[in-house]
């Protein structure tokens, strides 16, 4: 039962990761479209997420659908809790497909700037929301012996889980701003490279003030790491995959940089995973008996080992076809009239 919990966290961990990672752009090219100026230019940065931005988001909704199947006293107490956050994240994530949708349907400035505005915002929006949900589950919240949340809507808001918000923005915003580089041409291939460095040294920066915070006031994040010190080894390749993105970009080697920018978001995931685990929802009012873990919040065994069964037919299918959309669509972005 025990490794049949620990299969299902860490397939969890991967959707969730595998969403960071491929919607993480979607939404950094959201922010960053907002800094372009031609209608065309911004078309073209529009049609470089045009193929797969519905399908990355659909890793979200897969993740989520795992929580609940797997762990659905997790699933309640983080749908209650965070009920509000959750809200103007469906929110963030309806506009944005609206905007993208809605932004090429008439040819009036006013109209697209409008869509323009209303994607860069709700992209902003999202990957806060995203992060101050992290940030608390890092944090912990208040919890009664039943699991159920017992603190207020301002109680989520903190100095720290806002910080988290941030570094999730600043990770997204460099993640994007590298996408694009390695999806555009000339002039604005140019233009939008121009923001790649200031992105990766705002992630630097709240990266370096996020691990110090961290490390400082909520030390339970490095305790798996003291006991098991092997696990060092993920920080370690993070710091180098922070390290090697401006290196690369430096030459040249966009492909590469959105590599490391992929690594570093695998790594820090990992690092959240492997610091609060057991604990999926910690209780901040008594970490060792209140908090929601895999192994006093799982569905039963046989559920498990159904939901295991399906995993390992359908997660091959989905990469697959994530793969096979990527390689289809790979290249640089050209528009036509039949484009968004």
């Amino acid at each position: 039962m025990d490794n049949l919990e620990f299969i299902w966290f860490t397939i969890f961990v991967i959707l969730v990761a595998g969403y960071a990672i491929l919607d993480g752009f979607d939404l950094g090219v959201g922010m960053l479209n907002i800094f372009v100026n031609k209608d065309e230019e911004r078309r073209v940065v529009l049609n470089s997420i045009g193929p797969v931005w519905d399908g990355n988001a659909v890793w979200l909704v897969t993740a989520g659908g795992a929580l609940f199947a797997g762990f659905p006293a997790i699933y309640a107490t983080i749908c209650s809790a965070f009920y509000i956050p959750i809200m103007i994240l469906l929110t963030g994530l309806i506009f944005r497909a609206v905007a993208i949708e809605f932004r090429s349907k008439q040819p009036m400035r006013w109209w697209r700037s409008t869509w323009d505005v209303l994607f860069a915002l709700s992209s902003f929006i999202i990957a806060f929301a995203l992060g101050t949900v992290l940030g608390n589950l890092i944090r912990g919240i208040p919890l009664n012996e039943e699991g159920e949340f017992i603190g207020t809507l301002q109680s989520l808001y903190t100095p720290y889980s806002l910080l988290i918000g941030a570094l999730t923005i600043a990770c997204f915003f460099m993640h994007g701003s590298i996408y694009l580089v390695m999806k555009t041409e000339k002039e604005l291939h140019d233009k939008l490279r121009a923001y790649v460095n200031p992105a990766i040294i705002f992630f630097i920066m709240v990266y370096a003030i996020t691990t110090t915070v961290t490390l400082i006031y909520f030390p339970h994040m490095a305790e798996a790491i003291k006991e098991r010190p092997f696990f060092f080894i993920i920080a370690l390749v993070n710091m180098l995959a922070i390290a090697n993105i401006p290196r690369e970009i430096y030459h040249g080697r966009d492909g590469l940089a959105f590599i490391s920018s992929c690594v570093n978001i695998i790594c820090l995931l990992t690092l959240y995973g492997v610091g609060t685990f057991p604990r999926v929802v910690r209780a901040i009012n008594n970490p060792g008996e209140l908090s929601l873990t895999i192994f006093n919040s799982s569905a039963s065994a046989k559920t498990l080992e159904l939901l295991l069964s399906i995993a390992v037919i359908g997660m091959p299918l989905v990469i697959s076809y994530t793969i096979a959309v990527y390689t289809i669509f790979h290249g640089k972005v050209k528009i036509d009239s039949t484009s968004y």
